[in-house]
């Protein structure tokens, strides 16, 4: 007999029902990429950014002081006694313009520090300039690499290795879910390794966005990978099918938005400002530019940021593992109580077998 039209009915309403379920992840995906993305940088505004003028003079000050009354909090405008003072702040990321006024005026930026903000700055001085009716001279004290001209690529480089690692807890998650939890983490921990690699050449060899300072680089690659990919396989244990939604709002919506690679939190609004202090794609980001621009200065707070986010890792596969083994032991004990229901209906026949046969 074949299938009446009310089963094959049936079968087509549990199949759609199926794939609408699977389509909430997608469309919250979307939901949260359009939050995230336009959220932190739909409108780029400069909020307490700081920067100098340098004088100490009289004119200096009102110079100044009309900077920050007309930029109504958008710049926080200091004065500086000289320019080579002005250049050390500069070099550390204490401000990120200076302003030295006169016949030929002059803006020092760092573009390193972001293309992004240099440019804004220079919109501000361009101004000023012209209000004095001179041209402005701009020098770059930390320029970036031939190979990032808009100083960039770190940012994208961050993407690539991001990818990397958490598509690879999908595949860890879902296709070595058979595995001991240990060799998933080992697992994890080699997959870090070899995207960091991945990252190294493309940062180097391949694209030329740094032109020293690979090792260094290639370090905090596998700190920010093996991270990502130990919470990854840890919060799989019980997210299961919903962790790829949950990686990508942890390491995507919120970590690209924060990372500062795109807009400085000074040009962000002050959620996504505030994440950029402690989150890891920020880490990253400005770690490279530290170890690779700035000599090293505020080195050892990035990299501590990463070296936490690796440290969560490693606890969330340890509570992972607590969790597992739990699970372990309840299957144990049901399929124990089973085994001995079952001995003791046999029992229990055996006797009613005995007493009939009596």
């Amino acid at each position: 007999m074949s299938a009446g039209p009310s089963a094959a009915s049936g079968s087509t309403a549990g199949a759609l029902r199926h794939v609408l379920s699977h389509l909430v992840t997608p469309l919250l995906m979307c939901i949260g990429m359009g939050l995230a993305y336009l959220g932190a940088f739909h409108a780029p505004e400069p909020h307490e950014l700081r920067v100098d003028v340098v004088g100490s003079g009289a004119s200096a000050q009102v110079l100044a002081q009309t900077l920050q009354d007309k930029g109504d909090g958008g710049l926080s405008v200091r004065t500086v006694a000289d320019r080579a003072g002005a250049v050390d702040h500069l070099r550390t990321q204490q401000s990120y313009g200076a302003y030295v006024p006169g016949g030929s005026p002059e803006l020092i930026v760092a573009g390193a520090s972001s293309d992004t903000t240099a440019t804004v700055v220079q919109k501000v001085f361009t101004e000023v300039a012209a209000g004095q009716g001179e041209p402005l001279r701009v020098t770059d004290v930390a320029p970036t690499a031939d190979g990032d001209p808009t100083g960039q690529g770190i940012f994208f480089l961050l993407v690539a290795v991001s990818i990397g690692s958490y598509a690879s807890v999908a595949v860890i998650g879902g296709a070595g879910a058979v595995l001991a939890l240990r060799i998933r983490a080992a697992l994890a921990l080699g997959t870090s390794l070899v995207v960091s690699l991945i990252g190294v050449a493309f940062a180097g060899p391949v694209f030329g966005l740094v032109d020293h300072g690979l090792g260094g680089l290639w370090a905090m690659a596998w700190l920010y990978s093996a991270g990502i990919l130990l919470i990854g396989v840890g919060l799989h244990t019980f997210l299961k099918r919903w962790t790829t939604l949950g990686v990508m709002f942890l390491f995507v919506m919120l970590n690209f938005t924060s990372s500062g690679g795109i807009f400085r939190p000074e040009l962000q609004p002050g959620f996504f400002g505030s994440l950029h202090a402690f989150w890891n794609g920020a880490g990253f980001v400005e770690g490279v530019r530290s170890h690779v621009y700035f000599g090293g200065y505020a080195l050892g707070g990035h990299v501590l940021v990463l070296a936490l986010w690796f440290v969560a890792g490693l606890v969330v596969v340890g509570v992972a593992g607590l969790a597992e083994a739990r699970r372990r032991r309840e299957a144990a004990a049901r399929a124990h109580a089973v085994e001995a229901a079952a001995r003791s209906a046999a029992g229990a026949e055996e006797e009613m077998e005995e007493a009939v046969g009596v």
